[in-house]
Order: structure tokens, then C-alpha cells, then sequence
């Protein structure tokens, strides 16, 4: 398998930990969306990233859809994604609270990096739907008294959450203090404290 994309995009990352985890081979190219367009539009119309280049030359994009494929590789009951309800509904919602809350920072740095004048408008948008998304996950972990999200080991959830708040972390810094929501805070940095997480990470490189 090829994983393309940067391991600064909180994306990218969930799915290179994922992979690490699951024990699956693959290859690397750290390839951006911006600078290495063309490389990556021989796999992805879209020139996104996460891109999957399986084995069979079969392409998967967007990393929940990469995730799912994944998790249908492992033996039954150690998918990353619980099987069973409530948990299964509750771990994708988490997961898709903290991707969304992502594709707004990600918004939030293009409208700053690409356009002479920022929008005000749409800045304090995406602050406050950041900050409450961000409430909303604070409050699910408080509630929760296992190790990880839903249980003893660490889930695409967890993952999830931990990717996106290294992104928010580096890239607006001054916007979202991580000190407001220490359990969001204590959980990032359990995971980032993994040899996997330190391994599949990168510094944010700000695009050109």
C-alpha cells in the first residue's frame, strides 16, 4: 500500500497510526496537495489527501472511508471502530466531531494564508464552531473514566481526536487555548506520548 500526503494533516495521520497499529506494511510519500498537485491527481481527481494506493492498484480517499476499509483487513474484535451499540454510534460520532472541527481549522488557516483580506465574518464562525465543538468533546471525555475513549485500548476516536488537536494546537495556537479543556488537553497528550504518535508525526509546514 502507498499512504500519500503530509503527516501534518491531522488526516493523513489517523490513517499512518492506524496502519502502524493494525501492523499493515506501507509506503510513505509525503506528498503535498499544493506543491506535489499533479503527482497526486494520477491517483485522486480531487488531489486530496489522505490517497490509499492499495495493493491492487485500487484507489481509496477520505479517511473515514480509508479507516472503514482497514478496519475490514483485521481479524473480528480488533477493529478500531466498536462493533457493537451504543458504542459504535458514539465512537463514529466522536470521530466525526473531530474531523469536522479539523476541516475548520484547515478552512480557518486557508482563509488567513489565501486571501489579501480575511474575513472577519467567517473567522469568528469558525472559532466558534471550533470552541464548541471542542466543548462538546471536553464534556463526552469528562464523562467517560476508561483509559481511552471507549474502553482499554485506543480507537480511531481517540486517534482522531489526538490528530486534530495537534493541529489546532500548531496552526492556531493564539486562537484556541488547549489549557481550556484539560481533559481534551490529558488526552492528547497521553497519545501524542505513544512511540506510534511520535513516529507518525511531522512539524506543520505552512503552505507556500
Amino acid at each position: 500500500m502507498i499512504l500519500i500526503g503530509q503527516y501534518d494533516s491531522p488526516f493523513v495521520r489517523r490513517v499512518g497510526v492506524a496502519l502502524r497499529l493494525y501492523g499493515i506494511p506501507f509506503t510513505h510519500e509525503p506528498w503535498s496537495s499544493f506543491g506535489d498537485a499533479e503527482k497526486i491527481r494520477r491517483y485522486n481527481p480531487l488531489t486530496r489527501v489522505p490517497t490509499l494506493v492499495l495493493d491492487n492498484g485500487e484507489v481509496l480517499i477520505e479517511s473515514h472511508i480509508i479507516l472503514d476499509y482497514l478496519d475490514s483487513l483485521v481479524p473480528a474484535g480488533q477493529a478500531m471502530f466498536p462493533s457493537a451499540e451504543p458504542e459504535r454510534h458514539q465512537a463514529l460520532k466522536v470521530a466525526a466531531l473531530a474531523t469536522g472541527l479539523g476541516d475548520k481549522a484547515v478552512s480557518l488557516f486557508y482563509e488567513g494564508r489565501l486571501h489579501e483580506r480575511v474575513s472577519q465574518v467567517w473567522v469568528e464562525r469558525c472559532r466558534t464552531q471550533i470552541e464548541s465543538v471542542l466543548a462538546v468533546l471536553e464534556a463526552d471525555r469528562v464523562a467517560r473514566q476508561s483509559e481511552y475513549w471507549f474502553g482499554d485500548r485506543v480507537g480511531h476516536a481517540d486517534i482522531a481526536v489526538a490528530a486534530v488537536l495537534r493541529f489546532v494546537n500548531d496552526v492556531h495556537g493564539a486562537l484556541v487555548r488547549l489549557s481550556d479543556f484539560p481533559a481534551l488537553a490529558a488526552h492528547s497528550a497521553r497519545l501524542e506520548a505513544m512511540p506510534v504518535f511520535q513516529e507518525i508525526s511531522q512539524e506543520f509546514i505552512p503552505t507556500a
